[in-house]
């Protein structure tokens, strides 16, 4: 998140479908493992970021701190098994303006309701394809 870490410091987080690993003890996150989802304030999300977690399935949608984080638990954001996550445009949050979905430790997708978010993260990552023409 290095090019846009700045435009995106107000944001909450809302997490879901996580499993991960780390090196430093479970009780150090700002996450509950044991929950199907949770929602991180700007400063949890950064301690998370910090601590160099190796997330290996997870949606992770950024919401703008001005709006209430309103989760559908009968619809929860997912990435296994779940096709749309493959679409441009599809943000399985009505409200985020940022989608990041790990993959099974191979893939990390990244999707942008603004623009201008997206280009930056592309001029940084050149590396970055569009995910319709990755198929």
């Amino acid at each position: 998140l290095s090019p846009i870490i700045d435009d995106l410091k107000d944001l909450n987080w809302l997490i879901s479908d996580l499993e991960y690993h780390n090196t430093i003890p479970f009780e150090n996150l700002p996450v509950n493992y044991e929950q199907d989802y949770f929602i991180l304030s700007p400063e949890q999300f950064k301690a998370l970021v910090a601590a160099d977690v190796q997330i290996i399935w997870g949606v992770i949608l950024g919401i703008p701190g001005t709006s209430t984080v309103n989760v559908d638990q009968n619809n929860l954001p997912y990435a296994k098994f779940n096709d749309l996550i493959w679409k441009n445009g599809n943000i399985q949050h009505p409200e985020a303006i940022i989608e990041i979905v790990c993959f099974d430790s191979g893939y990390t997708i990244v999707k942008f309701r603004d623009q201008s978010l997206s280009g930056k993260f592309k001029d940084y990552f050149d590396e970055a394809v569009e995910l319709e023409s990755y198929k």
